[in-house]
C-alpha cells in the first residue's frame, strides 16, 4: 500500500510505541490536568507538529549528519534534558495553591509539548531506523510513500492522544475533591519528568 510494506504491522508497531511512556505522553497528560481538555488537544498538536518535524528531518538524513558531527548531537542532548529537567523543577518546588507551573493557555501547552518532542535527538534516530523496516523497495514511491507513512503516523497519534485526555479528563475531575492526591500527583510528574532528562542525557 503505498509502497509501505506490510501496512497492519506499520500501525500496530506504531501504537505500541505510542504507548510506551515518555516525555510526550507526560505533557500531554500534565496539559490535560492543568488546563482540560483544551490543554490536552493543544499539547496533543504541539506533539504531532514536534514528531512530523522530527520525522521529515530523519528524511531528509539529519541523522546521518548528526552522527557525524557529535559536539552537534551532545548540544542537543544537553538542551533537551535541561528543558525537562526545568519544567520537573518547577512542578516539584510549585508550592500548594500557587499559580499553576505549566501556563494554562492553550497556545503555551501547544509549544511545550512541542518543544519536548523536538528536544530529543534520539527520536530523529528512531524514526531513521524504523520508516526503511516497512518500505517496500519493489513499490517505493519516493517522498509519496514517506508521506503516506507520515500521514498514518498523525493520525495514529491524534487518536491516542484523543483517548488518553478522554481519560486523563475523567481521572483529573475525580482527583478535585483530594488536593493532597493532585499535589503528590504533580510531585510525581515532576520526578519523572527530571528523571526522562537524566535519561536523555547519562543513555548516550
Amino acid at each position: 500500500m503505498f509502497g509501505v510494506a506490510d501496512y497492519g504491522a506499520f500501525v500496530l508497531a506504531v501504537l505500541i510505541f505510542l504507548a510506551i511512556p515518555g516525555p510526550g505522553n507526560l505533557a500531554l497528560l500534565t496539559s490535560t490536568a492543568k488546563g482540560g481538555v483544551r490543554g490536552g488537544l493543544a499539547a496533543a498538536c504541539g506533539v504531532i507538529l514536534g514528531d512530523q518535524v522530527l520525522m521529515w528531518l530523519a528524511v531528509a538524513g539529519v541523522a546521518a549528519m548528526l552522527r557525524a558531527n557529535p559536539a552537534l548531537f551532545s548540544a542537543m542532548q544537553w538542551l533537551g534534558a535541561g528543558y525537562l529537567a526545568w519544567l520537573g523543577l518547577r512542578l516539584l518546588f510549585a508550592r500548594p495553591g500557587s499559580a499553576p507551573a505549566v501556563n494554562i493557555r492553550p497556545g503555551h501547552y501547544l509549544r511545550q509539548a512541542m518543544l519536548i518532542t523536538l528536544l530529543n535527538p534520539k527520536a530523529i534516530m528512531f524514526y531513521m531506523a524504523f520508516f526503511p523496516l516497512f518500505v517496500d523497495p519493489a513499490q517505493h514511491r519516493g517522498l509519496a510513500t514517506f508521506a503516506f507513512m507520515a500521514g498514518t503516523i498523525a493520525l495514529l497519534t491524534l487518536l491516542y492522544c484523543v483517548t488518553a485526555i478522554a481519560l486523563a479528563r475523567r481521572l483529573a475531575d475525580r482527583l478535585r475533591a483530594s488536593p493532597g492526591i493532585s499535589r503528590a500527583l504533580e510531585k510525581l510528574a515532576g520526578l519523572v519528568l527530571v528523571g526522562f532528562g537524566i535519561r536523555l542525557f547519562s543513555g548516550r
